[in-house]
């Protein structure tokens, strides 16, 4: 077993020998010298994995010290330990990256505290992390269980989302594949509630969760009616673990109100976001506004009348509110948004939609180096934090913090990793999505799929008369017998949308107050 060694730089260091004795106790190996030059000459001999450095000692200075020690060994941890409590000092010091600062005097367990920290850190967290996920897994699989109503899925998907994240950083497989199966018999049971209800919410729509044609009603209006300005911000794919790993970034200029609602199937662009701006589910925009629904076989785009859909639905509840609507495809338009940002003033709503996340998705099923930088969920997420990050969505968010108004926050639907190939055969006019079918002529296995025969029953339109959808489950995706072993090979461990899974139909519903 590897022992730590640690080097320990004070002018008084004879006064501390009964702190260095309880860290030889504890296992440690400690190296005193009595001067900042006496320190560097030990660093150019000798590699340390802590260094504790007196700030206030004769010659060289602590900080004098610790900006040469950074240029011979800059990744060692440096605790700085100080009388002085001077703000002054303190700050040169985390600008020069210390790892620790103590103010003397100090006792061996504060310096024990502090080796820990930086030096078991990660092992600790994750014992910890392991630890509490052993005790909690017996609890979810009861809760998983136990799940009868649309809000007991809600708090299922929170707490395997919560402990997806914090798996991540403990890098503990045996667990990591512990919750992976864990999450697909959740996926497995939540399937089966959402054959047995999704209709039903459908049918009584004063009685269903919140599902997106509900959003406008449920969350928009109300902020609207009291007279505030309102930003509308939907961010195409967007899965709540996403939304997890950004929602540290935005607390400096936000507080926020957390939830999840349940998108429509197909959990697909053309019908889930369309229903959100229109207030209506995909048949009723067939029926009242055919100018505005495209077709599942157009080569039309199928979200270029997002704009006139909004304006219907606040026409259709009677509201004369004056609303913009800003679709961000890459950066030259988010630049440009931002410089004319103070023109967002002039409306009380403004709705602003960012496809980057979709874009993502779709690159990595098409490109070889975005499936290698997305190999994992975890990398998938990263990828999307640095792009929050790094692009201009970030200064985004902090000037509507800056103009004090609130934010809701969602997307249209999520995405799920598929594993699993399911033979479907089709017409020449079937789509081609992977996790939803819809045609006349289609041949499937019943017990495989969520098969709507009759689709005005669940709010889709009919292309023919024998029409009819059918939904993937859990990781399932659809392939074709011609060329079947070459496509699913393609296609396995793809992020896809469009069917059923906790993934894809519970997504964020988030209210972001300002701060400032």
């Amino acid at each position: 077993m590897k022992i730590d060694k640690i080097l320990w730089a004070d002018d008084e260091i004879d006064l501390l020998i009964p702190h260095v004795l309880f860290l030889k106790d504890k296992g440690y190996e400690v190296v005193t010298v009595c001067s900042g030059q006496d320190a560097l000459d030990k660093c150019h001999r000798q590699t340390f994995d802590l260094i504790f450095l007196d700030e206030n000692m004769p010659g060289l200075s602590g900080l004098q010290t610790l900006v040469k020690i950074k240029e011979i060994t800059p990744d060692t941890p440096v605790v700085m330990i100080t009388k002085s409590e001077d703000e002054g000092i303190m700050e040169q010091a985390i600008g020069s990256k210390i790892a620790d600062y103590l103010i003397k005097p100090v006792n061996p367990n504060q310096i024990l505290l502090s080796i820990k920290k930086n030096l078991h850190k990660n092992r600790i967290i994750t014992e910890t992390t392991t630890s509490g996920y052993q005790q909690d897994f017996m609890k979810i699989d009861m809760q998983i269980n136990d799940s009868f109503s649309a809000e007991d899925w809600k708090d299922v998907y929170k707490k395997l989302t919560y402990w997806d994240l914090e798996l991540e950083e403990s890098q503990t497989e045996m667990y990591v594949e512990m919750l992976h199966t864990q999450k697909d018999e959740a996926n497995r049971l939540f399937t089966r509630f959402i054959k047995n209800n999704y209709l039903e919410w459908i049918a009584n729509p004063d009685s269903r969760p919140i599902i997106s044609p509900d959003i406008f009603k449920r969350t928009v209006f109300p902020t609207l009616d009291n007279g505030e300005r309102l930003f509308f911000v939907l961010i195409d794919n967007f899965r709540f673990d996403q939304w997890r790993t950004v929602k540290e970034m935005l607390s400096e200029y936000f507080t926020s109100n957390e939830d999840l609602y349940y998108s429509i199937l197909p959990t697909a662009t053309q019908y889930a976001r369309n229903a959100i701006f229109s207030g209506l589910m995909p048949v009723q925009i067939e029926k009242m506004f055919p100018e505005l629904w495209v077709d599942e076989d157009s080569e039309e785009g199928k979200n270029l009348n997002e704009e006139p859909l909004i304006r219907t639905q606040i026409e259709r509840f009677r509201r004369k509110f004056t609303f913009s609507y800003n679709k961000i495809n890459n950066s030259a338009q988010g630049e440009k948004l931002l410089h004319n940002f103070d023109n967002t003033d002039n409306y009380q709503l403004n709705v602003i939609v960012l496809n980057f996340v979709d874009m993502l998705s779709h690159a990595r099923t098409e490109s070889k180096i975005i499936r290698e930088l997305a190999s994992s969920e975890a990398a998938y997420r990263s990828l999307t934090r640095s792009w929050f990050e790094h692009s201009n969505t970030i200064n985004l968010f902090r000037r509507i913090a800056e103009k004090g108004c609130k934010i809701v926050l969602v997307t249209d639907h999520g995405t799920i990793r598929v594993s699993n190939a399911i033979k479907v055969t089709g017409d020449k006019d079937t789509n081609n999505n992977l996790r939803y079918k819809l045609g006349k002529n289609l041949s499937y296995n019943r017990k495989e799929v969520f098969e709507i025969t009759r689709p005005e029953q669940a709010g889709l339109p009919t292309p023919n008369i024998s029409s009819k959808y059918i939904f993937a489950q859990n990781r399932d995706f659809f392939s074709y017998p011609n060329n079947y072993n070459y496509y699913v090979q393609y296609f396995m461990d793809t992020f896809q949308h469009g069917g059923i899974s906790l993934e894809e139909m519970l997504v964020p519903l988030i209210t972001l107050s300002p701060k400032i």
